[in-house]
């Protein structure tokens, strides 16, 4: 078995798309750093960055499992591409959300729901979400459960949820990623609605 580090960033790619996970842990050891600063640098915000760091990677898993990734020989530019764009993504949300026209008259500024207490009605229907996301949670395969309380209910990251499950990144990135598949398909399939 050939050494991996000494190995250029195409040749991992081309390995890790033939099924050995082990070459995209070495992708990510070696570009983490580079990404996750250049991320901070522009959010400004550990917990932002750190999932926008986390969706770039897991994007990057998708394209290349995919059989879509054609990048030869630029894999740190198309690394830094999908993390610029998924930065330009959270800005244009943010924006979207906080943007109110005071001029506006027909708008009153202050008359906003997210400015309100609850309603009785609300307070019941977000106890029916609640029950309704536990009930979905229990069903999921144990490994997709696992990841997905530890990520969501402990607030671990996935290098920490990799450590602990003892797995590579990848392995509990795509458990995250099927879990939160199965739990569409199951609201779906069970007419469950997981928003108000």
């Amino acid at each position: 078995m050939r050494d991996l580090t000494s190995l250029p960033d195409e040749i991992l790619v081309a390995e890790y798309a033939n099924g050995r996970n082990e070459a995209f842990d070495v992708l990510l050891k070696r570009h983490q750093q580079r990404v996750f600063s250049y991320i901070y640098s522009v959010v400004r915000d550990n917990d932002v960055a750190d999932d926008i760091f986390q969706e770039t990677f897991v994007k990057v898993i998708m394209t290349i499992r995919q059989g879509r990734y054609s990048e030869s020989g630029r894999f740190g530019a198309w690394l830094s591409r999908i993390a610029h764009n998924l930065i330009i993504d959270y800005f244009r949300q943010q924006k979207s959300e906080n943007t109110v026209s005071a001029d506006n008259e027909e708008v009153d500024v202050l008359n906003r729901r997210e400015l309100c207490d609850g309603t009785v009605e609300d307070f019941l229907c977000n106890i029916q979400i609640e029950d309704d996301v536990r009930r979905i949670v229990a069903a999921l395969p144990e490994s997709q459960r696992e990841v997905l309380e530890m990520r969501f209910y402990k607030d671990m990251s996935f290098k920490e949820i990799a450590e602990v499950t003892n797995v590579s990144i990848n392995t509990a990135l795509g458990r995250m990623r099927y879990a939160i598949l199965n739990m569409r398909r199951l609201a779906e399939k069970h007419n469950i609605a997981l928003a108000v």
